[in-house]
């Protein structure tokens, strides 16, 4: 018993002798920690998103009214100019309607002239001349109303743009519900993306970014972002974006897949490795050395890039802080740093 109780004392008396845990030089000595010293780097926030191409403008051509189609004034593919005719319906009956309401309208506008007169004399009531020019604007607006039934019947482009592909042939009859062929603005090309919410702060319009098509592997297509959702998706917690890119070359076409990049450059910010990141109750935290000392104090992080977080707030180029240790030290604590450690940490950055 006596020999295992002096075999005890002796344990414990060789342990006093060497450094505690945690890298301490015996009892009350100087933690030994690896600090990084905080530096200015240029920062490039990037974002990489997948898309699908839209027309700029993008319609499919349907009648107003149901006729015969009496003339195909387009090619398939053709490009066609705003205003341009590209399908005219049978019309015989409306011009004969526009016909029968134009002598209408001037027959009682004749009656209603010649009462003008006769109510200088007091030979006509003013009630019977109101009921005329009733009839007067009755027939003018029944006028109007053939005409733009005629005007129906001629089909025009609403803007300029690629024809498509024609689904219908003279004399067919059709109505509201019929698609006669697609019409498609590809001049620019409007690409929508998806971006998460954590990358909200990077988006702005105006900002450019570069797209690229497995079509054409070699190609960079860039643009600029022209709107932001007002809405985040509740689901996937992103928010639509929408670019516009120039097609001058016709390359691009609706529907196309493509990747996107984004590019934020942010010049020069204050980083520190996010091994010196303290989380605690919420806040975070560094451990800055000053004359020896751990000095605790709170941060305002910013974007992360790999191995650093930009910081917005608590801390200054040139200042050095804690990156291995930090859980061995307390705000005040004194701290030692080997030279060597220190050295080949900086090192294995330089090189990273």
């Amino acid at each position: 018993m006596l020999v295992l109780l002096a075999a005890l004392f002796a344990l414990v008396a060789a342990c006093e002798k060497e450094p505690a845990a945690g890298g301490r030089v015996g009892w009350g000595g100087a933690t030994k920690v690896i600090t990084y010293p905080i530096e200015l780097r240029h920062v490039i926030d990037e974002i990489e998103a997948l898309g699908t191409a839209r027309a700029n403008e993008s319609i499919e051509i349907q009648p107003r009214i149901s006729s015969l189609i009496e003339r195909v004034a387009f090619e398939e593919g053709q490009h066609v100019a705003k205003g341009q005719l590209l399908i005219e319906l049978e019309n015989s009956e409306i011009i004969a309607g526009l016909a029968l309401a134009e002598a209408s309208l001037s027959e009682s506008r004749s009656l209603y002239d010649r009462s003008i007169s006769l109510a200088d004399t007091q030979a006509i009531s003013a009630s019977n001349l109101e009921q005329l020019l009733a009839q007067v604007q009755v027939d003018e607006a029944q006028v109007e109303a053939a005409k733009a039934r005629l005007d129906n019947t001629l089909i025009r482009a609403p803007f300029a743009g690629r024809i498509g592909l024609r689904r219908v042939s003279p004399g067919s009859f059709v109505n509201n519900q019929t698609i006669i062929t697609t019409l498609d603005d590809i001049s620019t090309i409007k690409l929508d993306f998806a971006v998460p919410e954590a990358f909200l702060t990077v988006l702005s319009e105006g900002m450019g970014i570069a797209a690229h098509s497995l079509v054409y592997p070699e190609r960079v297509f860039e643009g600029v972002v022209a709107s932001i959702d007002t809405r985040l998706d509740p689901v996937s917690r992103a928010v639509q974006v929408r670019a516009v890119i120039p097609n001058d070359e016709n390359l691009l076409k609706p529907g196309m897949f493509m990747s996107v990049d984004l590019k934020r450059d942010r010049g020069e910010m204050v980083v520190a490795p996010e091994q010196a990141i303290v989380p605690e109750s919420g806040n975070q935290y560094v451990f800055v050395v000053v004359d020896g000392v751990a000095e605790k104090r709170p941060v305002q992080l910013g974007r992360r890039i790999p191995g650093f977080v930009v910081i917005d707030a608590g801390l200054s180029p040139g200042e050095v802080v804690i990156t291995e240790g930090t859980h061995k030290v307390r705000d005040g604590s004194a701290v030692e740093i080997p030279e060597q450690a220190s050295a080949s940490t900086a090192d294995q950055t330089e090189k990273s």
